[in-house]
């Protein structure tokens, strides 16, 4: 299981306050995976723990799914705020 010492930080990296900004993490995140998993070739068992692992952080709405963003899970406070969203 050693590669998925560089598949499980991935799930770590925290999603952007600006939500103008998701569009483009999540299309950076999908890019760097896909590029990992065409580069590396990671064993079976190591891609199906992480796609496990990123199903279970997608599905409970925990907020750090990059995929999506969770319609139960409001936005953060600092969203709404004028200085970092902009107008």
């Amino acid at each position: 299981m050693y590669c998925l010492q560089w598949l499980l930080p991935v799930l770590l990296i925290p999603k952007p306050l600006n939500p103008a900004l998701w569009f483009s993490h999540s299309m950076f995140m999908g890019f760097y995976l896909l590029s990992f998993l065409l580069e590396r070739k990671p064993c079976t068992i190591c891609a199906l723990v992480f796609l496990a692992a990123l199903f279970l952080i997608c599905y409970s709405c925990w907020g750090n799914c990059f995929l999506y963003h969770c319609a139960d899970s409001p936005l953060p406070e600092s969203a709404h705020d004028p200085g970092i969203v902009g107008t």
